[in-house]
């Protein structure tokens, strides 16, 4: 009997309109009703994410929990409670942050309370107005401003993503041992302090609510979600995932993130439909 149910947000429980379709939240509801928690396991902040939880009756509970930026953060719902947090060392942020200015690449900086933006393009501005990001643009040539602030991430952004991955291989140095490395929603390069990822978010909260890893189905679309894909009793892949993931996981769905992925999972593994 599978107890968890962890998700990525967007382009897996989310649809192209970053919100949440008919079927997915009629089913979830009923699998929290049989006892099964829902965890959603995002790369964005837990402020970012209030109208998805109230969206799923989950907003302000108790013993209800988000993964956030990526496995850096994990949080009790209730009153916003931040159990941990593992960001990255200020020296290795605006080390992250000088060599990003100098490429063709929006940046995001994510702290607690903000996202700081740099270089913000039409593209991405559009999609925060989708998704009802809050984000503050900034045009510092360092993130000295940040010092005593303690920083969650860094994000390159582009549409174009050999270059992201081009990028990642020049900054090889930079990154070994310090920095680990994902990518997501196609257009994004993540990098979060080496070992934190939401794999270990996971396996982390698992321990916490006593259980098993093999009692656990994880949901996702892309290379952010591949720690936490591999540790699961049960993987999925969104049928709209990159086929990387598709080719690891367990099963991959017929519906993409626009027809209901977490429906189909649950009918098809908790229902047995």
């Amino acid at each position: 009997m599978y107890k968890l149910i962890v998700s990525d947000l967007d382009e897996t429980l989310l649809n192209n309109s970053h919100e949440i379709c008919d079927k997915n939240i009629e089913m979830i509801n009923l699998a929290s009703k049989m006892g099964i928690k829902f965890i959603p396991a995002t790369g964005r902040g837990f402020g970012e994410i209030s109208n998805i939880l109230k969206t799923l009756d989950l907003y302000d509970k108790e013993n209800e929990y988000v993964i956030s930026y990526n496995g850096c953060a994990l949080t009790e719902n209730k009153s916003s409670r931040i159990m941990s947090f593992d960001g990255l060392p200020f020296g290795k942020a605006n080390e992250l942050y000088k060599f990003g200015i100098t490429k063709d690449v929006c940046i995001h900086v994510y702290t607690k309370e903000m996202r700081y933006v740099y270089n913000l393009n039409d593209w991405e501005k559009q999609r925060f107005i989708n998704q009802g990001t809050p984000y503050q643009e900034i045009n510092e040539q360092s993130l000295e401003f940040l010092r005593d602030t303690e920083i969650a991430k860094v994000i390159y952004q582009n549409l174009d993503v050999p270059y992201l991955k081009k990028l990642s291989e020049e900054m090889t140095e930079m990154t070994d041992n310090a920095v680990s490395v994902s990518f997501s929603s196609n257009c994004y390069m993540e990098l979060n302090k080496i070992g934190v990822n939401k794999g270990d978010a996971v396996l982390n909260l698992a321990k916490l609510l006593e259980v098993n890893p093999q009692e656990v189905i994880v949901v996702g679309d892309n290379y952010n979600d591949v720690s936490m894909l591999k540790i699961a009793g049960l993987s999925v892949a969104a049928g709209n995932a990159v086929q990387d993931v598709k080719d690891m996981c367990h099963y991959v769905c017929k519906n993409d993130n626009n027809d209901g992925v977490l429906a189909e999972v649950i009918e098809k593994f908790i229902l047995k439909k």
